[in-house]
């Protein structure tokens, strides 16, 4: 009978997981947690929860994911649990560390409840305490991805659990446990594939320990029947009616997982796993071999590696290669422990029966031997197995503990056994840091596998540290010459590094090594996807220089043709055709990426920029809508949607502008153009308190900033401010001296209000001294020498202002003016010098200054999305701009609130003017 397991023992258990596995709580997310946790779309909560049924593991479409990634992994109950975590995401890595190590500890006490069933209680906890701090479940717990191993494995027992109890006490078939671990073998299916390995391992439990058969007692049973001399025993027929059922339901579970995977077994490459590729006898030799590897790894933790790809472990390509000893040796050790457990019927030969059972029935999806895997190794998937393999170990510590002399030894041993075992797992922890110790860790380990060499390398990478990745992506070639990817990274850092000869020759050597077209085969089944990318990282590279941009869109063509479903390739080929004018061709190419990936919130912004450049805003506002809908907080979507409300003049169109600012702000609180184009918004809707609030924000963030300084000094002015607006002129000028309208505002000011005809004088003559033919600022020159009375220097310097401008009116009467003025004072016989005070004439009766100025170059926003076709570096993209310079548009579409404004101004100027024309008149 199954003994309860007491809650001193879960609490011990609980306490020595915490133990081992509490620095895990500060890892981050490494190696494979990035694409399942931080790129994978399920996550979001905006992403329907049925998405996390018709996607893989990673969050790519099952229709999808042969073209994206060479497995197929369907974990939808571990990714609804990545995304409980990711709805706490204050906490951030810590709170799937925290789920994980909880869940290991979960299934510490199941796995002692199981043990129970065919150890005594001391044994079982010993085997429970050896599986909690076993160093093998490093990566299975401090590796977020592990999780999928962990609730697999939490079903996988519970079934088990509930099907031992599927026998009633009077030997009666109790149907409903039966029904029970029906439904927890899919959910452990559902949680990772090797979930319904349970149904074998009830069938050995029901055989073999709860009707008690052993081999020779079956095949004399079945002699007997085939001779006709007897029936099947009642409890035989019972066991047949039980596995029929597990049988039948285990069938119904492939079918549905074979269609799930569209009945296509993924592609792998000599990279992923050399043996998968390679000839016979050699694929075979190697495949065996690595079942004595796993089985080390499990007797002696003392060397892990995060990745056993690639070249970790040569290939076994002849019948002498001595590792076939090791092989050897495997089998044999294994078929006399099986051969013992099914001949005898005693406790110990049915202990061991189960722990090979579970060893071995859990373990048969990754070992290569019926169908190939992605990988060579992996820790992970040694989580079920390891339970068998502890079992065996506390019934061979049982038996020496029954030898008197050695009992005392023998937990002395198991004691140093634990402990030494707990402190590796400890310090393994700490290797799963980040990704640069992770990897460093794996190249002490084993220096053969150019991947590990890479990882390191895109971990400094991510760093910035360019010149140490090369190193490492370096060394990478030299271990596995042919690696694509690896010369890949080296043409990709020495962009990153400016040397644009280097990557140019470093893509095309990996260009030279991707795998010829061989006609009437399918070139996709033969390549991996990335791989793919060397024609997109070399089109990005060599499309900077614009005399090859025809070269460059070649090779986005022939990627297209050698994988018509490449979405990426039509991406970049979209970006292509806008920088080569040709917007009706990139829209085309938009389009078709589309028709593969309608939820890319990327796509439809780039399809927006391209309908902006074709001059079709209202299309453009689609497309950023649409691309906000699938991804609310899409920065760029954000900012240039809003601009383009902003600038469409459409006062409707104003409150969602702002409100798609604030949260643009809110996503991006350092970035100053965001509070700049909030004050714009605000200065059209004349909330001059907001607007001077925002425009001193975006200057707060950005001193310099030359449109706000301008726009601040203007609201100032306009505001009746205007000794407010000099310092924020003084402050533009400093950082802009060049800056003609905050000039002319600064001239204007220091003349109409400070009567510095001086400092105006300078501000006018410094405008003039960089733009001799500026109107507006030799007309304002031409009033001060009239304020100053130098009617002779007034005279000359409208002629000048006329000649550059005939066809302004104001110029032609202020001319007339100073000519009646200067007739005046000669008939009165007055000289023409300059005076200590008087007049002038109107100061430009269109006051250009009074127009807002827009953000000007450099304060827009980049268009464009950096291409993610060439991995952790950002391709060469077009500074597209939604329009020139904000100024620009706003004069050409006025508010009805703007155009009265300058009404006014022109009615103020014409009063001005008649003033002058009357103390002229006067005098």
């Amino acid at each position: 009978a199954m003994s309860v397991v007491t809650w001193k023992e879960t609490c011990l258990l609980v306490a020595v997981v915490l133990g081992c596995y509490w620095n895990s709580l500060s890892c981050g997310f490494v190696f494979d947690d990035v694409s399942a946790i931080l790129d994978n779309k399920d996550l979001r909560p905006s992403t329907p929860l049925r998405n996390l049924f018709f996607n893989d593991f990673w969050g790519t479409p099952m229709s999808e994911a042969s073209r994206e990634r060479s497995h197929k992994s369907y974990r939808p109950l571990t990714v609804l649990t990545f995304r409980l975590n990711y709805m706490i995401g204050e906490l951030g890595a810590t709170s799937y560390h925290l789920l994980n190590v909880l869940l290991h500890a979960v299934v510490c006490v199941l796995f002692l409840r199981v043990s129970r069933i065919i150890l005594d209680r001391t044994l079982s906890l010993v085997a429970a305490l050896l599986f909690a701090v076993h160093p093998i479940h490093t990566e299975a717990v401090t590796g977020v991805v592990g999780r999928a191993e962990l609730l697999s494995s939490i079903f996988l027992l519970a079934a088990f659990l509930s099907y031992t109890k599927s026998k009633g006490p009077d030997h009666s078939i109790v149907w409903t446990p039966i029904a029970l671990t029906v439904v927890l073998v899919a959910v452990a299916t559902l949680c990772k594939e090797q979930g319904i390995t349970v149904i074998g391992i009830c069938c050995v439990y029901e055989v073999f320990v709860a009707q008690g058969f052993t081999l020779p007692m079956l095949v004399d049973t079945m002699l007997q029947v085939v001779r006709g001399k007897d029936g099947l025993p009642y409890s035989l027929l019972q066991t047949l009616l039980k596995l029929i059922v597990l049988i039948i339901s285990t069938l119904l579970l492939v079918i549905v997982r074979v269609q799930v995977i569209q009945s296509q077994l993924p592609v792998f490459t000599r990279f992923d796993n050399p043996a998968a590729v390679s000839q016979t006898p050699t694929r075979q030799l190697t495949f065996n071999y690595l079942l004595p590897v796993n089985a080390w790894l499990l007797l002696n933790p003392s060397e892990l590696c995060c990745d056993w790809t690639m070249g970790t472990i040569p290939l076994v390509e002849s019948l002498v290669d001595v590792r076939n000893l090791a092989t050897l040796a495997f089998y044999s050790l294994l078929g006399l422990l099986a051969f013992h457990s099914l001949r005898h019927s005693t406790k110990s030969a049915k202990t061991v029966l189960m722990a090979l059972s579970l060893v071995v029935l859990p373990f048969i999806p990754a070992s290569n031997l019926f169908f190939p895997v992605g990988f060579v190794v992996a820790e992970r998937v040694l989580y079920v197995p390891s339970m068998g393999f502890c079992v065996l170990v506390a019934r061979g510590f049982g038996i020496l503990c029954h030898t008197g002399s050695l009992r005392k030894v023998s937990w002395l041993c198991m004691a140093v056994l634990l402990t030494t075992h707990a402190i590796k797992t400890f310090h393994r922890n700490w290797d799963w840091e980040s990704e640069y110790t992770l990897f460093t860790s794996a190249l002490k380990v084993n220096k053969n596998n150019a991947k590990l060499w890479n990882n390191v390398g895109h971990a400094l990478e991510n760093q910035n540290n360019y010149e140490r990745a090369l190193k490492y992506f370096l060394q990478a070639t030299r271990v596995q010459p042919d690696d694509i990817g690896a010369h890949m990274n080296v043409g990709r850092t020495y962009k990153n590094l400016n040397k644009t000869k280097e990557a140019e020759d470093a893509y095309l050597i990996a260009k030279s090594l991707m795998p010829q077209v061989i006609p009437g085969k399918k070139y996709a089944t033969r390549v991996a996807p990335n791989h793919l990318n060397v024609y997109i990282n070399l089109a990005n590279l060599i499309r900077a220089n614009d005399s090859r941009l025809e070269e460059a869109d070649q090779l986005y063509r022939q990627a297209i043709s050698m994988r018509p479903d490449f979405k990426q390739a039509y991406i970049s080929r979209g970006e292509l055709l806008l920088k080569m004018n040709k917007p009706s061709e990139a829209r085309d190419a938009y389009l078709r990426a589309l028709e593969l990936d309608k939820t890319n919130a990327d796509l439809w912004y780039n399809l927006a920029i391209v309908h902006i450049e074709m001059k079709e805003p209202s299309e453009a506002l689609k497309n950023f809508n649409q691309a906000l809908e699938l991804n609310p907080k899409h920065k760029l979507a954000l900012f240039n949607s809003a601009l383009l409300m902003q600038e469409s003049g459409e006062p409707r169109l104003r409150p969602e502008a702002n409100r798609r600012f604030l949260v643009y702000v809110k996503e991006e609180p350092d970035d100053a153009n965001g509070y700049f184009n909030l004050g714009m918004l605000a200065m059209d809707e004349n909330k001059n308190e907001e607007a001077e609030k925002w425009m001193k924000k975006a200057i707060k963030l950005q001193p310099g900033f030359r449109s706000a300084l301008f726009n601040l000094a203007l609201l100032y002015s306009q505001s009746k401010r205007e000794l407010e607006a000099l310092p924020v002129l003084e402050e533009l000028l400093h950082h802009h001296p060049e800056h003609v309208k905050g000039l002319v505002l600064k001239g204007d000011i220091l003349m109409n209000h400070k009567k510095d005809t001086k400092g105006a004088k300078a501000c006018f003559e410094r405008i003039l001294q960089m733009d001799p033919t500026n109107v507006q600022g030799k007309h304002n020159l031409c009033v001060v020498y009239f304020e100053e009375r130098d009617l002779l220097r007034a005279e000359k310097c409208l002629e000048e202002t006329l000649a550059l401008a005939p066809h302004e009116e104001y110029v032609r009467r202020h001319l007339s003016i100073v000519r009646s003025k200067m007739a005046a004072m000669s008939a009165a016989g007055q000289g023409l010098s300059p005076l200590e005070s008087g007049s002038a004439p109107g100061r430009d009766e269109k006051p250009a200054h009074t127009d807002k100025e827009g953000e000007e170059a450099g304060s827009k926003k980049n268009m464009w999305k950096s291409s993610p076709s060439e991995s952790r570096s950002k391709s060469e993209e077009k500074s597209k701009k939604l329009e020139g310079s904000q100024s620009d548009k706003r004069t050409k579409s006025k508010s009805a609130k703007e155009i009265k404004d300058i009404e006014k101004k022109r009615a103020a100027a014409l009063k001005r003017l008649e003033e002058i024309e009357r103390i002229l008149s006067g005098d």
